[in-house]
């Protein structure tokens, strides 16, 4: 299945991580050490299962950010920022275990999922090892002010988890509930991500508060074009299956719309498929079909740029540098995952 939207003007923009990942590159193998280090543990299946999703790939997003904020906010004097970005990393991993256990996927970047491969109960109880390793690596830091951030984080995205299920297979899930669901699950660890690096750097609370909004207007965009892609891409491209947002039921932005444009004749199908899981071979397919008729995908793209602008924006007040240039280039190249 191919991409469905395509704008002529988009394929001559092409933003990459290349100068992000170059910029924290030594950094970054740092984070890595202390991942592998930290994932120690005598109980043989903890490291084997926790292994197997991190060494699945993924592109590090969320410890780069961090990373990247603390250089360009000045941090050059010491190692918290990479022992904090690893407690990122551990935190998202770990709600990924939880996710394809709740979601029964069997598919994670394009590999076998833990919970596929180990059990689902191996892989939540490694998800809340993994959860308690970040804890410990915040309270190693000595930060309140850490710690307090990314407690909160942990918590808000298990609300946005809990919200999710209960907006799932219901279509009368407006737009305003859907963000409250992307924030939390993971625009909020976005925000965290890119706080701690201001924190750690010393900075004034204008500043960190900047980057917070950054990093939730970034991970709003990251989730945005996700639903698209969801939709619109082919599978290698994703690291999953295409459609598993419709055959799990999930109301995404692209639902939203296109439910709320159509006839209702189309409405009783999005009633049929998403509410009560009743779907052929032909549904999908006929679900896109729909969301290309109503516009749903490209003015999905089309908010995905608006919260890219307002990234954009709380970055202003940093001055110019490679570090700024870079995640500037990260919004462009979130968006440009569509196409």
């Amino acid at each position: 299945m191919g991409v469905v939207v395509s704008i002529e003007e988009e394929r001559d923009k092409r933003p990459s991580l290349d100068e992000l990942q170059r910029l924290v590159a030594d950094d970054l193998k740092a984070v890595n050490d202390v991942i592998v280090r930290r994932m120690h543990s005598p109980v043989a299946l903890i490291p084997q299962l926790a292994a197997h999703i991190i060494a699945a790939g993924g592109k590090r997003l969320r410890p780069m950010l961090t990373l990247a904020a603390a250089q360009m906010c000045g941090y050059r004097s010491g190692q918290r920022h990479v022992a904090l970005a690893a407690c990122v990393e551990f935190i998202h991993t770990a709600t990924l275990l939880h996710d394809d256990v709740v979601d029964a996927s069997e598919l994670r970047r394009g590999l076998s999922s833990a919970n596929a491969l180990f059990g689902n109960k191996p892989s939540v109880l490694v998800g809340d090892f993994l959860f308690s390793r970040s804890f410990e690596l915040m309270v190693e830091d000595g930060s309140l002010d850490v710690l307090r951030i990314l407690s909160h984080a942990s918590s808000v995205i298990a609300e946005g988890e809990v919200l999710q299920l209960l907006t799932s297979n219901d279509t009368e899930t407006g737009e305003t509930a859907y963000l409250e669901v992307i924030k939390g699950k993971t625009a909020q660890l976005f925000a965290a991500a890119c706080r701690v690096g201001a924190i750690v750097a010393e900075r004034p609370k204008v500043e960190e508060e900047a980057l917070e909004t950054f990093g939730m207007n970034l991970g709003i965009v990251f989730q945005l074009i996700d639903d698209v892609l969801d939709y619109s891409a082919e599978q290698g491209k994703l690291g999953k299956s295409v459609g598993d947002d419709f055959r799990e039921g999930k109301i995404t932005l692209p639902v939203i719309l296109a439910f709320r444009r159509g006839s209702e004749e189309q409405r009783k199908f999005w009633r049929r498929t998403l509410e009560d899981l009743e779907q052929t071979d032909e549904d999908l397919p006929h679900a896109i079909a729909l969301m290309v008729e109503h516009s749903a995908l490209n003015d999905t793209i089309e908010r995905a740029r608006h919260y890219g602008a307002m990234a954009r924006d709380a970055l202003g007040i940093f001055s110019g540098g490679p570090e700024k240039r870079a995640l500037v280039e990260l919004i462009d190249f979130c968006i440009r995952r569509a196409y």
